[in-house]
């Protein structure tokens, strides 16, 4: 093994001594071309490149002598150091970060960014890292050849957003500029340290969070999930609408969603968009659909109200999931066995559909199994404790109901 490894994190700026010293005396320097060339390299020294790091980390882990690997920015982040430090090299490294890309971005753009999240489109994670950018309002996004802003811009259409696309940051060919997301896919683009994407971000002068990669402070008076009724503005208002799927319902389908960040759920024929809000303060990107216009305001107005972005989509048949992005998973709370046929036709990897009767159940069933998944499914029964009892009582409860629930994952 090498005597000493130092990562060096350069972000253009001159080296630091301590940077500095650790290069002049390296018998192997690990880095991008354009490093290399433009860094005070010894001429004794090997020169590796770093396009295939786990290669370039055997020949460290073999090589006798002082080596220095030189990377972006803060080589800690999303950086070199994570494979370096990898059981199988057996190498200890001494660490010298540099401004992070992230970090520069943001100074460029004048944001603050503790409440920003920051994703990378590294390794095939595009779609992933472009839900990110659906579910939230303020995105750095790592990008790579071939995951670039363009490609992130096709994926994002029809979610307004601001680009801030920054180009060789640290570099004298540094550029930085500011688009919106539908003009991104026009312009030809270098290979870019980061790109910001933001949307409709609080002022400001709001109160900051305390908590990094998180929003700032929840605006909603409700915390948790599966919240009453009653928290969703229009929930059983009108008796001539479809009915919010019961706390204890919305609970399991959750559970069977199981909705995280970098995933994409609808819901559909989503009511008052309870569950589409909760499945959102689980971090995961939503689309909710309805048939009405007026139902889709109400559940964005109820995600404003959480906190959280829904994006709703009005239409009634199957046709109009056709224009919606893949999922990764789905819940079909109205629409019947036809929707549930639409929907398996896209293979998401998780189903939850509310039946109304045993026999729509079980062609739900069937739909799902015929469609290569594995099927369960359970019969809800409850009754709410009534709010007052005869003086010495136990407790008594209303009016009973039940609500048929069948959900699927693809078999293994």
């Amino acid at each position: 093994m090498a005597d000493r490894i130092t990562v060096i994190g350069w972000d253009g700026t001159p080296l630091t001594q301590a940077a500095a010293g650790a290069l002049a005396g390296a018998t192997l320097v690990a880095g991008a071309g354009y490093q290399l060339d433009a860094l005070p390299v010894p001429e004794r020294a090997e020169r590796i490149g770093l396009a295939d790091l786990r290669a370039a980390a055997r020949r460290i882990a073999d090589h006798r002598g002082t080596a220095v690997v030189v990377a972006e920015g803060d080589p800690g982040f999303f950086g070199v150091v994570r494979t370096l430090r990898r059981p199988e090299y057996g190498l200890e490294l001494e660490v010298l970060p540099a401004v992070s890309s992230v970090a520069t971005a943001f100074a460029r753009a004048g944001m603050a960014w503790e409440d920003a999240q920051v994703v990378s489109a590294h390794g095939g994670r595009l779609r992933r890292a472009a839900n990110v950018c659906r579910a939230h309002p303020k995105v750095a996004v790592l990008t790579t050849g071939g995951a670039g802003p363009s490609e992130l811009a096709l994926m994002l259409r029809g979610v307004p957003r601001t680009f801030v696309v920054c180009e060789a940051l640290g570099t004298s060919e540094e550029d930085v500029t500011v688009l919106t997301s539908e003009r991104v896919p026009d312009h030809d683009w270098r290979d870019p340290s980061v790109v910001l994407v933001i949307g409709n971000v609080p002022p400001a002068e709001a109160a900051s969070g305390w908590l990094a990669g998180r929003p700032l402070d929840h605006p909603g008076p409700q915390r948790g999930w599966a919240l009453p009724n009653r928290a969703y503005a229009g929930a059983d208002a009108d008796a001539r609408r479809p009915r919010a799927l019961p706390p204890h319902v919305r609970a399991l389908a959750l559970a069977r969603l199981a909705p995280a960040p970098g995933d994409l759920l609808w819901t559909v024929g989503a009511g008052d968009g309870a569950l589409a809000v909760e499945a959102a303060r689980f971090g995961a990107a939503v689309v909710a659909v309805e048939a009405e216009p007026a139902d889709c305001a109400r559940i964005s107005a109820n995600a404003r109200k959480a906190g959280v972005e829904v994006e709703t989509a009005a239409g009634a048949g199957p046709e109009v999931l056709g224009a919606l992005p893949e999922p990764d998973a789905v819940a079909v709370e109205q629409g019947g066995p036809a929707m549930v046929r639409a929907v398996a036709a896209r293979k998401p990897g998780r189903v939850v559909a509310v039946a109304r009767t045993l026999a729509e159940a079980g062609e739900t069933r069937q739909i799902l199994d015929a469609a290569g998944y594995r099927t369960d499914g359970l019969l809800l029964q409850s009754a709410p404790l009534r709010a007052e009892q005869a003086a010495g009582a136990g407790p008594s409860f209303g009016r009973g109901d039940y609500t048929l629930l069948i959900w699927g994952e693809p078999h293994d």
